[in-house]
């Protein structure tokens, strides 16, 4: 008996209304850091601390291509006597900060998919960070929304998105699932070193989500089928955040400089870039699709350097906004939800047989993909 084809029939995108500019991060980062300076200018000049670099607009478009970023909270962020987003505690009782995001791009995606709760049974929230270990924001989703089956939650970094649509995938084809709707809250500024010259420019918080369900199931008038879909994991320390529970028994400092975000970005540039190229190669290649006849690159939204390599390499050229688009320019990294937005903003002028394919890649080292059809 064949499976049934698994098709992407909503996705929906929620963005906060804080949005951060360069030269805002900078003016903010830069006053901390010259104070910092002068507050240990003993210590620096006796070799004890090291001083805190000043940074630009210009270093970080250069070192990164992004110029904004949208955040739930931006007056803790551009506080020098705080350095970190300003969120108000909310009551167990209370929807919590990343299940309302989530909600968001929920509400967002049924109503592209022209669906409802009655049509979903499974809730996958997957990110690269959840605000609590349990109970999963998932089900706190499912219950808000009026959703019966089950849910969880999912910690794949900034491949979550592709990881958890390939589980998705899995369910509709294999009949544990009718329709299943894809979360990627991503409250990423939180754990966010914001007195860090070489990674205070990098993460942004938004929502995205997807519709995945039977193609016999699909209402809407569009979609795209999954012809195929490959995960890839790597080992490397090169990406960390090393924030947990544990610190408590450590006596550790869990808000330190160790447990937050930090990376060897040199690193990870070298050994992502070709490891994503051939990872894309092959999954397409054993799909049966030649890779110069794909439509459209949805590639993962780090740093554009990164993406304009990788999709030199795949398509033999340097690349264009019309078969690369870039949305990190004015969103940053927004960790698992990054290819997600670029499909989101450019996928409606597809015709029917045009093929695309959506990719992360990011700490793990960890790189998802599925390769879509127009319907």
């Amino acid at each position: 008996m064949s499976q049934p084809a698994a098709i992407i029939s909503g996705v929906g995108l929620w963005t906060p209304k804080d949005k951060v500019s360069n030269e805002e991060l900078v003016a903010s980062y830069n006053a901390w850091a010259e104070r910092y300076n002068h507050d240990n200018a003993a210590a620096i000049a006796a070799g004890e601390l090291p001083e805190k670099p000043l940074s630009s607009a210009e270093f970080i478009e250069k070192a990164s291509g992004i110029k904004s970023r949208y955040t739930l909270n931006k007056d803790g962020i551009l506080d020098i006597d705080r350095m970190r987003p300003r969120l108000t505690p909310r009551a167990d009782g209370e929807i919590s900060h990343q299940a309302e995001m989530a909600l968001h791009a929920a509400e967002r995606a049924l109503a592209d998919a022209g669906k409802t709760a009655a049509d979903i049974d499974m809730v996958v929230v997957s990110c690269a960070y959840t605000q609590r270990a349990y109970p999963a924001i998932a089900i706190e989703v499912q219950h808000a929304l009026g959703i019966e089956g089950f849910g969880f939650d999912m910690l794949v970094a900034c491949s979550a998105a592709t990881f958890a649509l390939h589980r998705a995938v899995d369910a509709v084809r294999a009949g544990s699932a009718r329709g299943v709707l894809v979360i990627n809250p991503e409250l990423t500024t939180p754990q966010m070193n914001f007195t860090d010259r070489d990674s205070h420019f990098i993460f942004g918080d938004v929502a995205t989500a997807v519709v995945i369900e039977r193609a016999d199931e699909v209402d809407a008038g569009h979609g795209f089928e999954v012809l195929g879909s490959k995960a890839q994991t790597v080992f490397s320390n090169n990406i960390r955040s090393n924030f947990g529970y544990v610190s408590f028994a450590e006596d550790t400092d869990p808000f330190g400089a160790d447990n937050l975000f930090h990376q060897n970005g040199r690193s990870v540039f070298k050994e992502v870039c070709p490891m994503a190229a051939t990872h894309l190669e092959q999954q397409v290649e054993e799909c049966g699709v030649a890779v110069a006849d794909v439509r459209r690159w949805w590639l993962h939204q780090a740093n554009i350097n990164m993406n304009q390599l990788i999709a030199k390499r795949l398509l033999g050229r340097d690349s264009d906004p019309d078969r690369a688009p870039i949305v990190l320019d004015e969103y940053a990294n927004t960790a698992s939800a990054g290819s997600i937005i670029a499909y989101a903003l450019h996928h409606k002028d597809f015709e029917t047989g045009d093929t695309g394919v959506v990719c992360s890649f990011g700490a793990g080292y960890s790189i998802g993909s599925l390769l879509l059809r127009k319907r």
